[in-house]
């Protein structure tokens, strides 16, 4: 199977009140995070993460990778420039990247962690996977997205706090989008 998550945020207190996450603190997010992932990914699943995995934590990068199951490929994100120089990318993921284009079955996908207007492929059907807005709705750029059925929020917030399909992603964002 393949997946698509965003913006775990891991080690990152200030994230829980800063999108209202339900957790007390960083150790039950941070186990609540794993622990959905691993769940749902099996070792021979492919997870694509789009950015922000680990955020001002005081435990390495490398204790949160190890942990979850899967072939990881990193779109990378805002948030993601600080770890990644203190970390064997080539060990822990399959690719690095800042934009990517893949295929999901039939669908054409447009991997970035910004949300765009437009990307390869978006005259012609192509998705786009995103994050970095959260769970945030007061933003215009949220107007934006809420219009455009082709563009798909990876946020842990608005997919359960877990990795998901693609079915899955477009379902929660269409109800993330219209309530």
């Amino acid at each position: 199977m393949i997946y698509y998550t965003a913006d775990q945020h891991f080690g990152h207190s200030n994230i829980i009140r800063l999108c209202n996450r339900p957790f007390k603190d960083i150790a039950e997010m941070d186990e609540a995070l794993i622990e959905n992932w691993n769940n749902i990914v099996s070792a021979d699943d492919i997870v694509y993460i789009l950015g922000d995995l680990v955020f001002r934590s005081a435990k390495h990068t490398n204790y949160y990778i190890e942990k979850l199951n899967g072939t990881k490929h990193l779109v990378l994100g805002n948030h993601d420039h600080k770890w990644v120089k203190n970390c064997n990318l080539q060990k822990h993921f399959a690719s690095v990247s800042y934009y990517l284009e893949i295929k999901d079955g039939e669908r054409r996908l447009a991997l970035c962690h910004y949300p765009m207007l437009s990307w390869g492929g978006s005259a012609r059907g192509s998705l786009h996977v995103h994050a970095h807005i959260h769970n945030k709705r007061e933003c215009l750029v949220f107007e934006t997205l809420k219009r455009m059925d082709n563009a798909l929020n990876a946020g842990v917030e608005i997919n359960e706090y877990k990795p998901v399909t693609i079915d899955e992603l477009i379902s929660n964002n269409s109800r993330f989008k219209n309530t």
